[in-house]
Formats: C-alpha cells, structure tokens, sequence
C-alpha cells in the first residue's frame, strides 16, 4: 500500500474521499463496507459516551491535576463569557472533557491516541450539533480521518515518545480538519491541504506530561488542537492552498521528531514537566 496523501486524493477522483478510503481498506486489509461502518459506528458512540462523561463537575484524574475544568468551560460558553464564541467554545470544552475522561480512566476512542483522543470527536460533534449533520455524515468524517491518520502513522508516527506531542496531538488535528472540510463539503484536496496546515502549525511542539502522566498539559492541547483543526479546515474551505506538499509536511514532521532530544519526547524531564511546580515528588501526587 502506498501511504500518501496525494495518491488518495488522486484515488478519490470521482468517488470521493470516504469512498477512496474504503476501498484501500477493502484493498489492503480486507475489511468490507459494512464492516467499517460497523466499527466507525460504534467509535462514535463511544465518542459521544465520553464527551457526556467528561462534563461531570465531579469527574477527577486519580492525581486529581485534572477534572472539572470542562464543566467549568462550557458553563462560560453558555453564559457567553468567552472570546471565542458559541461554536469554538463547545468545541473546545468537549475535547477537554473527553481529555479529562480519559485521565479519569473512562473509556475513550484512540483518536489516533489516547492523550490526543478529544480533538476529533470534539470537532465532529460540535459540527454536528452547529451544521444539524447526521451520524452518517460523521461516521464518513471518521472514515475520512482514519485514512489521514493512517498516513501519517506510516510515514512518520502518531506516538508522543517517538516523535513529541506534534505527533498525537498535531496528527489528532490534522485528521480532524480533514474530517471537518469533508463533512462541509470540501473536496479531497482541500482536505489534505487542512491536513498540512493543522501538522505546520504545531511542528515541532514536544511532549512534557507532568509527573509522566497523560494529564498536564495534555488535556489543555486537546482544546487548543480542536481549535487548530478549525483554522486549518477554514484556511482550505476558503481556497488557500497548502504552500507545501501534503505528504512533505508529514515528511518534516517526522524528522523534526527525530531530532528532538530525549527529555522532550514522553521522558516527564523537559517543557512544563521540567518546571519547578512541576518538580516535586510524582509519589505525592499520586497519594494526595
């Protein structure tokens, strides 16, 4: 199989996306139609199961660094006390509660990871409730975001000890504002180009998890990458083209990964984890 933008967007011609994707899977791992919308089916009640857990005020992490804080977001949403507006805003506060979910051990969908799991569905679901989609439509966006993130797993990594935070949370992004340009229409090209711009716009950032666990930041970037999965969906929905190649933005991000050194890559020793508040004892954490 060969793992490339370009070539599914040239694959999509006439069919689209989704089609496209469906048709490699059938290709390549022998999964039917049927069987894909089975599972995407399923990964999206889970997605939303999460999101409605994650508002719980009382939800908290076992270290208790996190939990709350979603409900607290989307109370300021509806009291129209964010710059951000209606749309982002809910946006935002359900990637941070499927986040919080997920550090609270609740199930969650890998999307393409579990510290990065609230940027998709935040994205697909609030484009639900905003635009009135059907689940048919977000069940193709998740096919569609599958394929981009399998892309980018293959030619560069989705893992945060292999390739810093860029690599979850800038892939989680980039598969959701290629779901989000195709769920409002967009074409397979535009798609990939939301794809480039959501992986240039964090190139580079690291992953710091405070006392190693997949909390702070974490949970924050899942809202801020929903966030840059917008922006970079309307850059492509407006007709600005990628001024790089797709599959070459991948391509960077991968070797950016490489060389970052150790301590920013998953290690808990650099970035937010290496600050002084940061330092104390994980055992006291884990025991307050």
């Amino acid at each position: 199989m060969e793992y490339s933008l370009s070539h599914l967007v040239a694959s999509a011609e006439g069919i689209g996306l989704a089609e496209a994707a469906r048709k490699n899977e059938l290709k390549y791992n022998g999964l039917t139609a049927d069987m894909i919308h089975d599972k995407m089916k399923e990964a999206l009640y889970v997605m939303r199961q999460s999101a409605e857990k994650g508002f719980d005020p009382k939800l908290h992490s076992m270290s208790r660094m996190t939990g709350g804080q979603a409900s607290k977001l989307i109370s300021a949403v509806a009291q129209g006390q964010t710059v951000g507006g209606s749309y982002l805003g809910r946006a935002a506060a359900r990637a941070l509660a499927i986040a919080e979910c997920n550090a609270a051990m609740g199930k969650i969908v890998a999307a393409p990871t579990a510290g990065a799991c609230g940027i998709l569905p935040a994205a697909l679901l609030t484009a639900q409730e905003e635009y009135k989609l059907s689940d048919e439509t977000l069940i193709e966006g998740l096919i569609v975001a599958g394929a981009v993130g399998e892309v980018i797993a293959a030619r560069a990594s989705i893992s945060g000890a292999q390739g810093g935070c860029q690599a979850e949370c800038g892939s989680a992004a980039a598969m959701a504002a290629a779901a989000l340009v195709y769920v409002r229409g967009g074409t397979a090209q535009q798609s990939a180009d939301a794809c480039a711009f959501a992986l240039m716009n964090v190139m580079g950032l690291v992953c710091d998890p405070v006392h190693g666990l997949v909390e702070v930041p974490c949970v924050y970037r899942n809202a801020s990458g929903v966030a840059g999965a917008f922006v970079a969906a309307d850059l492509a929905l407006a007709g600005i083209p990628s001024p790089l190649p797709p599959d070459e933005v991948i391509d960077a991000m991968k070797a950016v990964g490489e060389q970052l050194p150790p301590s920013l890559r998953e290690t808990g020793e650099g970035g937010c984890a290496g600050c002084p508040s940061a330092c104390g004892s994980s055992r006291e954490v884990l025991e307050y």
